[in-house]
């Protein structure tokens, strides 16, 4: 027999109310709505169609602005096994400072994890739990149904990465497709003919970028050579790898867009080694502009990724979205920082 809620579904629905819709308990509903593994689909679905029916998110929101906050922000870097960027990596101590420095400035504290609340074996989040007021999520990783599915239960997110129109989170980050084309042709400007890509296409961002780099051929009435496309992830030990094998294919090119900063210095590096000149005999341009990429040797060309603007956006987006003001996804303009790596004068 089915159990009823003792009043209708309404904003004001309880977590012991939708329990008691759903037939489990006020524990599994709490697993449901983090997105843990530990509750099987048909369960999860049955709850998560229940939360939505009363507007659940709306309530959590109405409860956080009547009760006192923890003025603490999540930042969360979820991390991959493999081809992800580490903690370690330039990009995100570069934009770490800029959060810290940003969420200081109105009083509020950092909290930095790396463990996604849908991954395998966590049970609750710090929305939910209350050490947080709100996530910044760096980077939208490979498994985009768990984070559109978090982000429709939690709204007090802010997701850094590529604007992609099924989503409807907010995110905040550069128009990678815009940038992807404005490196390539720059490169093509410079009299550059067999122009390489490399990067993994899997990455959200990445895939986003080469968009723009087939762009670049396209509008410039030329055919795009996949020969001249390889995958290399973030990490800068398997992107030197990458570029490895890319010389050991035999493929002629003259230019390399790299799809990051940390790829653009690790195929430097791998050109040199094989005796190849940066930008004599291979012209490179990366993406960021991480703070060392003004100092490698050759200084990088790239394409900024505005981390100071960016990580301020983020924190005033995500501010107001925790008082339940409306806020749009914001994709700052791209420029192209030219230095030694590039060739041009």
């Amino acid at each position: 027999m089915s159990k009823t809620l003792p009043r209708p579904v309404t904003a004001e629905t309880t977590m012991f109310e939708i329990a008691q819709l759903a037939g489990v308990s006020e524990s599994t509903v709490s697993r449901a709505l983090s997105g843990s593994p530990l509750v099987n689909e048909n369960t999860r679905n049955r709850i998560l169609k229940i939360a939505r029916s009363a507007n659940y998110t709306v309530n959590i929101n109405a409860r956080n602005l009547r009760q006192k906050r923890t003025r603490t922000i999540e930042v969360l870097i979820p991390l991959a096994e493999y081809g992800r960027q580490h903690m370690s990596d330039p990009f995100y101590l570069d934009m770490l400072g800029v959060l810290a420095d940003a969420l200081s400035e109105r009083h509020y504290d950092m909290l930095l994890t790396k463990r996604a609340p849908w991954a395998k074996g966590v049970e609750t989040n710090s929305i939910q739990c209350g050490r947080a007021d709100g996530i910044i999520i760096m980077g939208q990783g490979q498994d985009l149904e768990a984070l559109r599915n978090f982000t429709d239960l939690y709204p007090q997110v802010v997701v850094w990465g590529g604007h992609l129109r099924e989503d409807d989170y907010i995110v905040v980050g550069t128009d990678n497709v815009a940038g992807g084309k404005l490196a390539t042709e720059h490169l093509m400007k410079l009299g550059r003919k067999r122009i390489a890509f490399l990067g993994d296409p899997a990455e959200p961002e990445i895939a986003l970028r080469q968009q723009g780099y087939r762009k670049a051929f396209l509008d410039n009435g030329i055919a795009v050579d996949e020969s001249l496309i390889f995958s290399a992830p973030f990490d800068a030990r398997e992107a030197r790898a990458s570029a490895e094998k890319m010389l050991q294919s035999g493929v002629s090119f003259d230019a390399i867009f790299c799809a990051s900063d940390v790829i653009a210095m690790s195929a430097i590096t791998t050109l040199r080694n094989a005796g190849l000149d940066v930008p004599r005999d291979v012209a490179i341009v990366g993406y960021d502009d991480i703070l060392i990429a003004n100092s490698f040797g050759p200084s990088l060309t790239t394409v900024s990724q505005r981390i100071q603007e960016g990580g301020k956006t983020m924190v005033e987006l995500l501010l107001q979205r925790i008082e339940g003001k409306s806020v749009d996804t914001t994709l700052l303009p791209v420029e192209l920082v030219v230095r030694e790596s590039c060739g041009a004068p």
